[in-house]
Order: structure tokens, then sequence, then C-alpha cells
């Protein structure tokens, strides 16, 4: 025997499942017993027994006073499901119609997105990210703890390939010996840094600021994340303009 499940498989909702097997059953009922054998309220299924007669499912016979509804033949079922089809492919069109608007607001509204990495992997997964930089990058930056985060080996690779993409960066970095070693090759690297007092501007973590985007690490923890906002980004870049100027007046050293 047909089950629920399976009109439920055709299109039919739940309730309308219930109550077209409770009328195939029964014959010729009134809503009352259709909803006893159905087992739902009185109310609902008169609800549930107008939308099938809409469909060609049932008919409703008898006299004003005892309505009855019946089930139509079955073979009505396939025209219900050729109408579902067809109003499946009615509504597909509309969206194709449609879907170059919707493309129009979401790439002028899209909401700011934030995505985290964890982990040496993610947080390489995170670097390469700025190697889509279309302009310059703005760096604050640590010199020895990138290398032990993510190995030399990779860290000169990245150097070598952003300089091959032709991204510049301008960079922030307290004065130590690791740092000085990196900026020694500033000229080649496409780089621009100025070295800070580490005993008054230390700093741990790295952020970069590119295109719409700012990507923060945190190599000791081994986690980063990348902040992507044209309005937060912005505001980044005029803090770090601001930094940048600050910087000038403490440089211990300065690579053009």
């Amino acid at each position: 025997m047909i089950t629920q499940e399976e009109l439920i498989k055709l299109g039919f909702s739940s309730k309308e499942s219930q109550v077209y097997l409770a009328l195939l059953e029964l014959g010729p009922s009134t809503a009352t017993e259709i909803a006893r054998k159905a087992g739902i309220n009185r109310t609902t299924s008169y609800d549930i027994l107008e939308s099938l007669a809409g469909d060609g499912l049932v008919n409703l016979t008898g006299e004003a006073k005892i309505q009855k509804y019946s089930a139509e033949n079955p073979e009505k079922v396939i025209k219900f499901l050729e109408n579902k089809i067809k109003q499946a492919e009615e509504r597909l069109n509309e969206a194709q119609m449609l879907l170059p608007q919707l493309l129009s607001i979401f790439t002028t509204k899209e909401k700011p997105k934030i995505k985290f990495y964890e982990g040496i992997e993610g947080m390489r997964e995170a670097f390469e990210d700025t190697l889509n930089a279309e302009n310059e990058i703005l760096a604050f930056a640590v010199g020895e703890d990138v290398f032990k985060a993510l190995s030399e080996n990779y860290t000169r690779s990245y150097f070598k390939r952003r300089t091959e993409k032709n991204i510049k960066v301008r960079v922030i970095a307290p004065d130590t010996s690791e740092s000085r070693a990196v900026t020694m090759n500033d000229k080649e690297e496409l780089r621009t840094s100025i070295l800070v007092p580490k005993d008054k501007f230390n700093f741990s973590i790295e952020m970069n600021i590119y295109n719409n985007k700012i990507m923060i690490a945190s190599w000791k923890e081994k986690f980063a994340i990348i902040i992507e906002s044209e309005e937060i980004s912005s505001a980044q870049r005029k803090i770090f303009e601001l930094a940048w100027e600050g910087a000038k007046r403490v440089q211990t050293w300065n690579s053009l």
C-alpha cells in the first residue's frame, strides 16, 4: 500500500498526504470524517481539502448542508505533478531573469567578512592572500617571529613571489637584529622599512592592510584572521599613515 512518505516524495506536504490517503480509503466523506481519519483538526482539514481541490485531486459533492469530499481518479496525480513541474520551471525562468539584479545588489551591498585561520597551514593560507594585493601593502611586522612561525624557506619564497608580482610594501617594525637583517634586502624586495625603538614600540603581531582587507597574524599563538571591510580597511590605512609619520620621527633605521 502506498505510504505517506511516498506521497511526500511526489510533492505532497505532510498533511496533504494524510488527507489524500484518508480520502482514498474512505471514499466520499465529510470534512469531519476525513479529519478524524487523517488525525488532524477539522479547521485544518478544510484548508487542505480546498488546496487539493485547487490542484484537481479532490471533488466537492453532496448538498449544501452536508457537503462531502471525494478523491478524483488517482490518474489526476500525474496532472498534479506536471503542474508542479511547470510551476517550478516558471519560477526558475523568473529567477534567471532576476539574477543580474540580485547580483548587482549582492556586489554593492556585500556585508563585511571575517575569516579565521588556525595553525601553521592556516596562517600560510592567510599570508598567501596578501599576494592578491592590487597596490602596496601597509604592514606592521616583526622580523624574527614570521621566520620562526612559517619557516625561513617559506618566508623567503613569499618575499620572492611578492616581488615578482611587483607588489610593494611599507613596513613599520621594532628595531631588532632580525628586522635589520630583513631590511638589508629592502630594495631588492620592493620594501620600504622604518624601524622604531623596541623598548618603546615593541609588538609581536603582524598586520597587513591591502585592498579592502586587513590580515592580522599572531605568530606566537598560531592563528590569523582576515577582515574584509571597506570601512575598516580605510580606517586602518589612515591609522597606518599616522603611525608612519610618527615613526619617521623616532626611526632608528630607514632602508629606501
